[in-house]
């Protein structure tokens, strides 16, 4: 199948340091692929060239078709293309509610087009997406207020609202409890039902192996593989790299 999101010789140097060097990526539809790798093989990076946070020294991106190189980020993310982050920056002075309600708008304008009806549809995401989070009873609290299982939710629950196409989750269930864990897997696997597009960053590989179809093995800013889970994990080159057993 066509891949949705198309990513070809993506390159970005710092200096003498190579993070990301021609690496192609493919997002099938209706998949979810992981990235893997040790500490500073360039998967963060690469989640920046491909949102526009940074700019590609070579390579092109292109999402449903068009070209987004060097486009701004709010641009990409309005044409589908939602992700987290790490640190979530979420608005921590704002209520739960309104945290997700912001990922809703289409324009910064005060006055948002569309009137009444339309912010009545985006209202209407809102709620559904803090619903299937589970933090519908917090809607009314603030952000800064929440545990911290409750803060990484909410960044699911803003890109679900937003109805993107495509999400990209920079380590989305790193630091959960099993029971929430649990209910992560789930919504992950319900959205790609809902034909929602996955790729994600993840260092647990027990959830990699219970969530990937396909996996992209990165290390110092280059693919060395890609494949199913069975084949990619079960390789001892790959694993001694990963675990830090390189020759």
């Amino acid at each position: 199948m066509s891949a949705l999101l198309s990513a070809r010789g993506l390159t970005r140097h710092f200096g003498g340091i190579n993070a990301v060097e021609a690496v192609d990526l493919d997002l099938a539809p209706g998949i979810i692929t992981a990235l893997v790798g040790p500490n500073g093989a360039g998967k963060t990076t690469l989640f920046n060239l491909i949102t526009g946070h940074l700019a590609a020294d070579a390579g092109v991106v292109e999402l449903f078709g068009q070209k987004i190189t060097g486009h701004a980020p709010h641009r990409i993310a309005r044409m589908g293309l939602a992700r987290s982050f790490q640190d979530l920056r979420l608005f921590a002075r704002m209520s739960v509610r309104d945290n997700v309600l912001a990922a809703t708008e289409p324009v910064s304008w005060f006055w948002q087009p569309g009137g009444v009806r339309a912010a009545r549809e985006r209202a209407a995401r809102g709620a559904q997406a803090l619903e299937r989070t589970g933090l519908a009873p917090l809607a009314r609290a603030e952000a800064a207020d929440l545990a911290y299982a409750e803060r990484k939710f909410l960044s699911l629950a803003r890109i679900l609202a937003s109805g993107a196409r495509i999400w990209l989750l920079d380590e989305p269930a790193s630091g959960l409890d099993p029971a929430s864990r649990a209910r992560f897997t789930a919504l992950l696997r319900a959205a790609v039902a809902d034909g929602v597009t996955i790729c994600l960053i993840e260092h647990n590989l027990d959830i990699v192996i219970e969530l990937a179809d396909r996996i992209v093995f990165l290390d110092q800013g280059r693919k060395l593989a890609e494949g199913a889970p069975e084949s990619v994990l079960g390789d001892p080159r790959l694993a001694a790299i990963y675990f830090g057993e390189r020759a």
